[in-house]
């Protein structure tokens, strides 16, 4: 708290004395930047003079189509030099988040979801398809159930023998029999 805090008419005129300062340092700045672009035009596009005769046309048309070609040239070079200096500063990114192995994995959220909607959302709108999986369960048929049941109850041994086993079986032996 050895800080004292300073007025706010002395704060407002501070902060309009370093907008005047940095107003004056802009508007020279523009300046030099105008002055600097004449120069420029000045030295890279001299005053046209326009030829008399066809001879001094052509010969002004040849100059012009090789500053064109000079001018491409350049864009061409500067703009595949920026190109590569980008796709190094991609490279340079990712070797250093591999060095770092700070990789966040996102957290996701649990979101239930029935198939239909998984599709339309992957699919979109106009794919609507509706599937029903208990239609492409396979069908079992009672009947088949119980002949399974009479072979496997046939096939069993055990079963039998303890069924034929003492009177009551020879009697459902005879009874069947009959």
């Amino acid at each position: 708290m050895s800080e004292k805090k300073m007025s706010s008419s002395r704060r407002h005129q501070l902060k309009s004395l370093m907008l005047s300062i940095a107003k004056g340092l802009l508007e020279e700045e523009d300046r030099e930047r105008e002055e600097e672009r004449e120069r420029y035009m000045d030295e890279c596009c001299p005053p046209l003079s326009v030829p008399r005769t066809l001879q001094e046309l052509q010969e002004l048309c040849r100059e012009i189509h090789h500053k064109i070609d000079v001018t491409d040239e350049e864009r061409y070079d500067l703009e595949t030099k920026v190109n590569k200096a980008n796709k190094e500063i991609n490279d340079l990114k990712i070797k250093v988040q591999d060095l770092m192995g700070k990789f966040k994995k996102p957290v996701l959220k649990k979101v239930r979801m029935s198939a239909d909607a998984m599709l339309k959302a992957l699919l979109g709108s106009k794919h609507t398809v509706n599937l029903d999986l208990r239609a492409n369960l396979k069908q079992v048929k009672k009947e088949a159930k119980e002949e399974d049941k009479e072979l496997r109850d046939v096939g069993d041994w055990r079963k039998n023998i303890e069924d034929k086993s003492g009177m009551d079986g020879r009697k459902k032996m005879f009874e069947a029999e009959t």
